[in-house]
């Protein structure tokens, strides 16, 4: 007799499984509600009865993650039940950035705002990555410190680097000269850092990822951080792509030139020779030809419809934009049928530290069940 193999289709459901699942089912249509539902209100929309929302809603107030509050007007006859709203004061993300010239930490609150922000400019290539990042830790020991003093309790953190990141590993960061370098261990060599769980990602994609989440507009663009170095981060159907091996988004070793300039990379004309940030510095006009020659290759490829500039390129939008436009205008097949939507981060600069941040922030919206766990 052959033995039967349950598939996880057929196995059975653990309850643990689904109070974890109906936990995040509460708590994200609270958090995705135009207004302060009540528990009724939260049943109705969930299709859970009113005692199972009631006894959830009970635990997720008691773990610091949903509050009470005053309810939307009323115009009916009645007294208006009680509303719900995430807490401003429970669990908070704390983001790290590393980049070429300057390091970032900041707070994040379970509703998204920010309560700390805090930075050091500096150049960060002759530090090396112990240096750099024992430097890095020393200021989100101050961010940490600065959330605790408000009552919120730090979940974890996240780390946005300028370069390729496998696992908890940086492998190479060209611009900082690094290769192979364990970042979360070498934070965690700071006191006050060193029970946090520390994830570790491009700049780039956690630019894309903070940008997706704070303007809540459209699900696919290309979002373009420019540094000293140039990263990008692709969002499809809301989700960010990252590639086979996580490797996805160095637009700025994409060749404009092909017998350019020198690269730190060891090919020659990549983009950021022509449009990172020293190199817009000395000739905007050149800048913005070589990024509308890279992004018209990427949108004939991907057919991205809008492309989002950030890091440095915010200041310079304004004067960036008629260069760029006109080569994707020249090159791109589409142009004529459905023209590209060129726009600047809503976030500057602090896209990546955001949400590096707002990574943390939602691993706790997307899992109260674990943080529950947590606070027991």
């Amino acid at each position: 007799m052959t033995a039967r193999i349950s598939s996880p289709a057929s196995a059975p459901v653990r309850q643990s499984s689904v109070r974890a699942h109906n936990l995040a089912l509460v708590l994200d249509t609270v958090a995705n509600s135009a207004d302060r539902p009540s528990r009724a209100a939260v049943a109705a929309a969930t299709g859970l009865t009113r005692a199972t929302v009631s006894a959830l809603v009970d635990d997720l107030i008691a773990g610091g993650l949903l509050t009470e509050v005053d309810p939307p007007p009323r115009t009916g006859a009645g007294r208006p039940a009680t509303g719900l709203a995430l807490t401003s004061a429970g669990p908070a993300g704390l983001g790290l950035e590393i980049n070429i010239d300057y390091l970032a930490a900041c707070v994040v609150d379970l509703t998204g705002t920010v309560r700390h922000r805090f930075a050091e400019h500096a150049d960060q290539r002759p530090a090396g990555a112990t240096a750099a990042l024992a430097a890095l830790g020393r200021l989100g020991a101050r961010a940490r410190l600065a959330a605790e003093a408000d009552g919120l309790t730090v979940a974890g953190a996240a780390l946005a680097v300028p370069g390729l990141v496998s696992g908890s590993s940086v492998r190479v960061a060209p611009n900082l000269g690094w290769q192979d370098v364990d970042a979360p261990a070498l934070l965690r060599g700071v006191p006050e850092l060193a029970d946090l769980t520390i994830a570790v990602d491009n700049e780039a994609n956690l630019a894309a990822l903070g940008e997706l989440r704070v303007t809540g507009g459209k699900p696919d663009f290309l979002y373009v951080s420019g540094e000293i170095g140039i990263g990008a981060g692709l969002v499809i159907d809301g989700e960010l792509y990252r590639g086979v091996r996580g490797w996805s988004g160095e637009i700025g070793h994409v060749t404009v030139y092909p017998d350019g300039r020198p690269c730190r990379c060891g090919a020659n004309g990549c983009l950021e020779q022509y449009a990172g940030q020293e190199a817009l510095a000395a000739d905007e006009p050149l800048a913005a030809a070589a990024l509308g020659i890279a992004l018209s290759a990427v949108v004939n490829l991907l057919d991205v419809p809008v492309i989002v500039l950030g890091g440095a390129y915010v200041p310079h939008f304004g004067r960036l934009r008629d260069g760029i436009e006109a080569e994707l205008r020249r090159r791109v097949l589409t142009a004529g049928l459905a023209p590209v939507t060129l726009r600047a981060a809503s976030l500057g600069a602090e896209a990546a530290v955001r949400g590096a941040a707002d990574v943390v922030i939602r691993a706790v919206r997307d899992d109260p069940a674990a943080w529950l766990r947590r606070t027991r």
